[in-house]
């Protein structure tokens, strides 16, 4: 109850950088409770509370925006007034990459061998084909695209089916990044390692995470939506319209980040 409650749906529309420390909290929380209770399955356990103890916001933030979308009428105004709980949300996702940065960077080695051990296997297997494919410019953004839409797919259809079920792709997929940003500023030598990694994976990962919350933002507006409305009514028209046009602008900045990701991080450093 009291984690829910630190700021409410409206109150992180105005001010989302607060959400950022929300992450960060939500982070370092989950870790710890995976380290001292469930150390054998901590790099699980840690993702799982830290994206449990942002379930109520996730949803009653998309209940808010799906209640936008039966008063507003100008497609326009509304994408407008979804664009804050895209930012609310990409200031959590930037909370939780920053708590398991820091986590993965401070903790001795023992521990963060038990916090991180499925992030490091995941990252070792996701690296090793695109190293193998360099050379081939093409087959790489070919593959990380269509990685991008295997994850835009299954955020629009956790968040239909469960309402806030994206929040557990975005958590798995900020714990990544976070793991991999510090292990490049390991490898990264001199003052610049920190700007450098950030740079690194963040110039590609915020584009592709306010992506996975579009779709995640569609899927559970209609998901709430077929509760609350007859869908033949003229709203849930409306609504599916709304939802259509964050799908297709997900897709579009998926295909920028994949561009970015291809080119221009792999200049950074």
């Amino acid at each position: 109850m009291v984690l829910e409650n630190l700021l409410t749906p409206a109150g992180g529309e105005r001010a989302p950088w607060k959400l950022f420390f929300i992450g960060f909290l939500y982070s370092s929380l989950g870790l710890l409770v995976g380290l001292l209770l469930f150390r054998e399955y901590a790099s699980l356990i840690a993702l799982f509370f830290a994206t449990f103890a942002a379930v109520p916001t996730m949803y009653a933030t998309i209940k808010l925006e799906e209640k936008k979308d039966t008063e507003i009428a100008e497609e326009r105004v509304l994408l407008k007034e979804h664009g804050k709980a895209l930012a609310l949300f990409t200031f959590l996702f930037l909370g939780f990459v920053a708590g398991w940065t820091l986590w993965s960077l401070v903790l001795p080695a023992p521990l963060s061998g038990a916090a991180f051990s499925v992030q490091e296997s995941t990252l070792s297997r996701l690296n090793s084909p695109l190293a193998g494919n360099a050379v081939n410019v093409a087959g790489t953004f070919a593959k990380i695209l269509f990685n991008n839409l295997k994850v835009f797919v299954f955020s629009l259809v956790f968040a239909f089916l469960y309402g806030f079920g994206a929040i557990f792709i975005l958590g798995w997929n900020a714990s990544l990044i976070g793991v991999a940003i510090s292990d490049a500023i390991r490898s990264y030598a001199g003052v610049l390692a920190i700007p450098v990694a950030l740079s690194r994976y963040l110039l590609h990962g915020v584009p592709e995470m306010i992506a996975y919350f579009m779709a995640g933002l569609a899927g559970g507006i209609i998901s709430v939506a077929v509760i609350n409305h007859d869908i033949k009514s003229e709203k849930f028209k409306h609504i599916l319209l709304d939802s259509v046009d964050l799908s297709a602008g997900a897709v579009v900045i998926l295909v920028l980040a994949a561009l970015l990701e291809v080119f221009v991080s792999p200049l950074v450093g």
